[in-house]
């Protein structure tokens, strides 16, 4: 959904520097009479703008949040970041214990903090709890009527049962993502699982309840999917019922400098 933004400059403000027009990505600004101004208001409101200036002249219409500012005190620390990445494990059990409200808030607001491209911010979130069940029932009897036909050329199928809890593993919470483009959708989730996992949680990606999503029309409507809207993964989230004692071996990264 696109909201109605307009770009305003404050000419008592503004020292006419030019880093918001060498920043931003639509050549939408210029310098004239020694002030900014923006050439339309038809540009992708990025707010390459309003994070560059250094003097706050600039501002967007139509948010809900006011720009804070920043300290440096946000960079990462590499090691600490790689190391968070080694340890994690896709989830297949989970305790029986809720996740805090306040963990799934942070969850979703890590997708929403994720860049886009174009700055689509197409993204969307659909976070089960109550109808949990409902939409696992759903993609449960899907599967297992399609089953069979994937046994007939596929070894894992043959060797796999669908109980019905076979997508979200007895997990309490599951967080779908939703976006037109795929891309910005598997950006936003892998934003989303480094927020759980800072939380303490465990998450598993069930590309197999998107991939349920898209073929059952009870489902979609179960979920209230609008046409056009796909659901890119879903986050199945809770605590973990297994205790990792160490990363496990990958290969070397395929990687080439040109």
């Amino acid at each position: 959904m696109r909201f109605h933004h307009e770009i305003a400059i404050d000419p008592a403000r503004c020292i006419g520097c030019g880093q918001c027009v060498d920043d931003c990505p639509a050549a939408n600004l210029v310098v004239a009479d020694g002030k900014a101004a923006p050439l339309t208001q038809g540009c992708i409101m990025c707010a390459h703008c309003v994070a560059v200036c250094p003097t706050n002249a600039v501002t967007i219409s139509g948010f809900d949040e006011e720009p804070r500012p920043l300290d440096g005190a946000e960079a990462l620390e590499p090691a600490r970041l790689l190391a968070a990445l080694g340890a994690r494990r896709s989830m297949r059990r989970f305790a029986d214990r809720p996740v805090a409200d306040e963990a799934l808030a942070d969850i979703v607001e890590a997708g929403r903090l994720t860049p886009t491209g174009g700055n689509a911010q197409d993204v969307s979130f659909i976070v089960l709890c109550e109808r949990l069940e409902r939409c696992e029932e759903l993609a449960v009897r899907l599967f297992r009527r399609v089953l069979p036909f994937a046994r007939l050329v596929d070894a894992t199928a043959r060797r796999t049962e669908i109980d019905d809890r076979f997508f979200f593993k007895g997990a309490p919470a599951v967080v779908v993502v939703v976006a037109k483009d795929q891309v910005n959708g598997a950006l936003a989730a892998s934003n989303m699982e480094l927020a759980a996992q800072a939380h303490g949680l465990g998450v598993l990606y069930s590309g197999f309840f998107a991939m349920a999503a898209r073929l059952s029309p009870a489902l979609r409507r179960e979920l209230g999917l609008a046409r056009g809207q796909k659901a890119v993964t879903a986050l199945v989230v809770g605590h973990s019922a297994v205790n990792y004692r160490r990363t496990a071996p990958k290969e070397p990264a395929d990687v080439r400098f040109l």
